[in-house]
């Protein structure tokens, strides 16, 4: 069945047009001035940021939904009787031409609904992994920790896994590795890390820190692991704090004589194999 354009006209009010635009220019105006202001007043209330953006996303949402239901209402002529007869056929025309689009603002409103995560979170999809700046109608919007923006669209998160850091959270936990020798003395090894991780000014003290002991099969020979896991006040602040903690344990272990795998390696083969300080036997 053929539809011919000027026949599409009847289900327009053309002296609505006019009226239908300002409603949709005032919607997206509002929808980012709205934005902006939260997201001014998220980085004024670092406690709030999280909880505002969440509010800044919903609002963003239903202004954008209200916006395109008063502008359809506007221009379409509903009570044409015509209408009936070529619904079917719009219908299907529009359904294929957007239903990428369709699926993708269902997965939005499923995304704030059942909240896999928020706008403001540290998340890890695809490969990717970065903070949720925006969860829209089509996509969402993640800046990794490199600086990139990346867009993915809503309905990829309805059939891949996704992993959240913080879950709604400001805080989030950070994990550090640190490898010494496993001749070295893993006790004050382990109390220097704690002491550095501890005393970091990026730590949240108000939620447990914990450190994991195992040995590992390096090449030929055995290393000790030393994993501290502890949470960092803020996630903004993740990548700074293990660069602190790192800095500061580094510095600990050499000041102290704990030597990390590299060191005891080039010791080993400077001595011939022998540990520094081994004591030698003149051969009669």
């Amino acid at each position: 069945m053929e539809t011919n354009p000027q026949n599409l006209l009847q289900f327009l009010d053309l002296e609505n047009v006019p009226l239908a635009a300002v409603v949709l220019i005032v919607g997206l105006v509002s929808a980012r001035l709205l934005t902006g202001f939260v997201d001014d007043l998220g980085e004024r209330l670092p406690g709030r940021r999280l909880l505002l953006k969440k509010v800044s996303a919903l609002s963003r949402f239903f202004i954008y939904v209200i916006t395109f239901a008063i502008t359809a209402s506007s221009v379409l002529v509903l009570e044409s009787e015509a209408l009936l007869a070529v619904a079917g056929t719009i219908g299907l025309a529009v359904g294929f031409a957007f239903k990428d689009l369709l699926a993708s603002l269902m997965a939005g409103v499923i995304l704030l609904i059942d909240e896999p995560f928020q706008v403001g979170d540290r998340v890890a999809f695809g490969g990717f992994y970065g903070e949720i700046t925006e969860i829209g109608l089509r996509s969402v919007r993640m800046v990794t920790l490199d600086d990139n923006l990346v867009t993915i669209p809503n309905s990829a998160f309805l059939s891949e896994a996704s992993a959240s850091a913080n879950a709604g959270a400001l805080d989030c936990m950070v994990v550090i590795d640190f490898y010494i020798g496993a001749a070295e003395d893993f006790t004050k090894a382990r109390r220097l890390i704690e002491e550095a991780t501890a005393t970091s000014r990026y730590i949240f003290l108000d939620k447990p820190m914990s450190t994991l002991v195992s040995d590992q099969f390096l090449g030929e020979r055995f290393i000790t692991v030393i994993k501290v896991k502890a949470y960092v006040f803020d996630t903004r602040f993740e990548k700074a704090f293990a660069s602190d903690v790192t800095e500061r344990v580094k510095v600990a272990l050499y000041e102290n004589d704990v030597r990390t795998p590299d060191r005891q390696y080039r010791d080993l083969d400077l001595n011939g194999g022998r540990e520094t300080g081994e004591e030698t036997r003149d051969t009669p």
